[in-house]
């Protein structure tokens, strides 16, 4: 978009290219173009942890209230064929639980030597 707009403001391709240091032909392939700027996002790849997700989800809710360790899960999926890290692990328990906020602290002051 900003190679648009410097366009609009009358510089040539040469100086565009020349002020976000690309070539001049990337400034005519953006210029000619409707909408040509990259669109990237999240990739979807399948994860070692997704085959046993659904039986995680069982095993959290078993639990509940309790929280257990990562390396306990991570004991059990080694049992079922789970040959993936424990950070994978501990990354998607973290999402599963919510978010505890923390106890808002209150301050007390005092004169000096009080």
């Amino acid at each position: 978009m900003e190679i648009r707009i410097l366009h609009r403001q009358g510089k040539s391709i040469r100086v565009i290219a020349r002020e976000l240091g690309i070539s001049r032909e990337t400034v005519r392939k953006y210029l000619r173009g409707p909408d040509l700027a990259p669109r990237y996002g999240p990739r979807a790849r399948p994860s070692k942890l997704d085959p046993f997700k659904g039986y995680l989800e069982m095993r959290i809710a078993e639990a509940a209230p309790r929280r257990l360790p990562a390396t306990v899960y991570m004991r059990e999926l080694c049992g079922f064929g789970y040959n993936g890290g424990i950070t994978i692990l501990k990354v998607w328990l973290a999402e599963q639980y919510p978010q505890v906020a923390a106890p808002e602290i209150i301050r007390f002051e005092t004169p000096p030597g009080r």
